[in-house]
């Protein structure tokens, strides 16, 4: 059973027009009353995969992110429609490519487990998490030219350790890290 706690009732921001600051290829600044919020542009979306291979290792990416000023730990991910030859691209495909260009696995199947929002009151932005299964080494990942993407393979018994090892060496941990360690911070 959940609860629900309502805003008081009044004035709403949500009642306001929203205006639009500045507008860039890939992000768009936004006001709507007293709030700020960045949401991306021309409805690009993006696509979370989880991917644990039969070992029970889990296949993360480190890149660096320029408004971190550091390497970033981070679940495989990409955008969805970002190009504006496959704005209508489905979720599941993206994740796939974006899953082997990344890591070098290929999925026998993605599971969609849902939509979430990494950082609701500061950014619009969604992304919808799959789950990869079957899955089947076939290159060395890295992602596309430029991108500098380094694969870890890390078995879930050792993320602890590992996420420990990380942040000691300066790396930035993304915070969809917290779908590995969930059943361990409740217990």
């Amino acid at each position: 059973m959940t609860s629900q706690i309502h805003a008081p009732s009044g004035h709403h921001d949500a009642d306001l027009p929203v205006e639009t600051m500045w507008e860039g290829r890939f992000i768009t600044a936004r006001r709507q009353g007293r709030w700020e919020y960045v949401s991306r542009a021309r409805g690009i979306r993006a696509a979370v995969i989880l991917a644990v291979d039969a070992e029970d290792h889990v296949i993360l990416v480190d890149q660096f992110r320029v408004p971190l000023g550091k390497r970033c730990i981070e679940l495989p991910a990409g955008l969805v429609g970002d190009d504006d030859n496959n704005a209508d691209e489905d979720a599941a495909i993206a994740a796939a490519r974006e899953l082997e260009e990344e890591t070098g696995y290929h999925a026998g199947t993605m599971e969609k487990v849902g939509e979430f929002f990494s950082s609701p009151g500061m950014v619009s932005e969604s992304f919808t998490l799959f789950r990869a299964h079957g899955l089947t080494k076939v290159a060395e990942g890295g992602g596309v030219e430029g991108e500098d993407i380094v694969v870890h393979r890390v078995p879930l018994a050792g993320i602890e350790q590992a996420l420990k090892d990380w942040r000691a060496e300066g790396y930035a941990i993304d915070v969809k890290i917290l779908t590995l360690l969930g059943p361990k911070l409740l217990g």
